[in-house]
């Protein structure tokens, strides 16, 4: 590929069209990473988007297969060049990354990288993220870096449009978290409405049964079937208002207190027991905190609404350097390539995905009649 200016403008045009037609943060992530990559024709690209905790709240890159970020490990903190970029948004284009002395080394699975072109994406003032590219194909003459100066102008303008792009990613998500919170507000009147009819019928019908047992027994037993079925109604009101509009209290919280909080309330609301144990666990970045609970959230939606299970038992503990989630019930169980060829996947690729999008594994095990287990394990910890 050829990255001249005349050549590289409507390359640049295609990548802005393809970032613009996503409305996802991670979908957006992903196709600025994907993009600048071909746009310069390096063999890795990255974009990293930081947290408030010296970590990475997503990290997204393109030229490395799963099998190899699974086993990079743990994501890359905020440190050395990185963090030049993300603290003072200026350009960093070096012949050998290794060789400069903000460079800390990277793990034993990371790619061998040399040459490198790293700009801040910024909107005004705020950076959001740090972009950068490594490795670019074609010959190195003179210990020269294979980035070229024309190369840092284009990215500097998709980096500017990736800004635009992200920030308007961002509105999106958050109005529709908004639109979910006023849903969330208007079913929660709605089912106080219901319950309370609900429970004023229930009261009427077991006056009438009171009144009626002395005179007329087979009638007053009718009213109170009339009675079972309308308390088994409330209870399916309540449980709905219970799941549905109790938010998760992830960033106030921590992961394992909102996780045990998340199964005490499930454990209320369903007729399986609902169990949740947890050992040895640290804080973990914010991505990898928020991933297992969604993933856990996701089990524990199929576990109660989809196998019959009687027990369900979710199980967070230390696994070497990493963190295990388990996901555990006593269900009927299912035939995983049957599920598979069928196109019902119950969840399980929005799960692998949030895996790993932190650097995690999914697995699934389950049989028929056998119960399921769905295990989701990060790095570090």
């Amino acid at each position: 590929m050829t990255n001249g200016p005349g050549a590289g403008i409507p390359a640049v045009s295609t990548a802005i069209l393809a970032m613009s037609r996503h409305l996802e943060v991670r979908d957006v992530l992903k196709t600025i990473v994907a993009s600048a990559r071909e746009l310069l024709d390096a063999e890795y690209a990255a974009l990293g988007v930081p947290d408030d905790h010296g970590g990475f709240a997503q990290f997204v890159v393109d030229g490395v297969s799963s099998e190899q970020w699974k086993a990079i490990g743990p994501l890359p903190r905020q440190h050395g060049i990185l963090a030049a970029m993300l603290h003072n948004a200026t350009p960093e284009r070096l012949a050998d990354v290794r060789n400069d002395p903000r460079f800390g080394g990277w793990p034993a699975a990371h790619p061998d990288m040399s040459d490198f072109l790293g700009l801040p994406v910024a909107d005004g003032d705020e950076i959001l993220g740090a972009l950068f590219l490594a490795n670019k194909r074609c010959a190195k003459q003179d210990g020269r870096c294979g980035f070229t100066e024309d190369d840092e102008r284009l990215l500097g303008i998709l980096a500017q449009h990736a800004a635009i792009a992200l920030t308007n990613a961002r509105l999106y998500e958050r109005s529709r978290e908004l639109t979910i919170a006023g849903e969330r507000a208007r079913l929660a009147h709605e089912l106080h409405d219901a319950v309370s009819q609900k429970l004023f019928s229930l009261r009427l019908t077991a006056q009438a049964a009171a009144a009626l047992v002395d005179r007329d027994p087979a009638r007053a037993k009718g009213e109170l079937h009339q009675v079972a079925a309308l308390a088994a109604e409330a209870a399916d009101e309540l449980r709905a208002a219970v799941v549905e509009l109790r938010p998760a209290a992830l960033d106030e919280d921590g992961l394992v207190a909102t996780l045990r909080s998340h199964a005490q309330v499930l454990d209320r609301a369903h007729t399986a027991r609902v169990t949740f144990a947890a050992q040895g666990i640290r804080a973990l970045p914010a991505a990898q905190e928020e991933a297992l609970l969604r993933v856990a959230q996701e089990a524990l939606h199929n576990a109660l609404r989809h196998s019959g299970a009687e027990h369900v038992e979710v199980t967070l503990a230390r696994n070497g350097q990493g963190v295990l989630l388990r996901v555990a019930d006593d269900g009927q169980g299912f035939d995983t390539g049957t599920v598979r060829r069928a196109g019902r996947h119950l969840g399980l690729v929005s799960m692998r995905d949030r895996a790993g999008g932190v650097g995690g594994k999914l697995t699934v095990e389950s049989e028929p009649g056998k119960g399921t287990a769905v295990e989701m394990e990060v790095p570090g910890g």
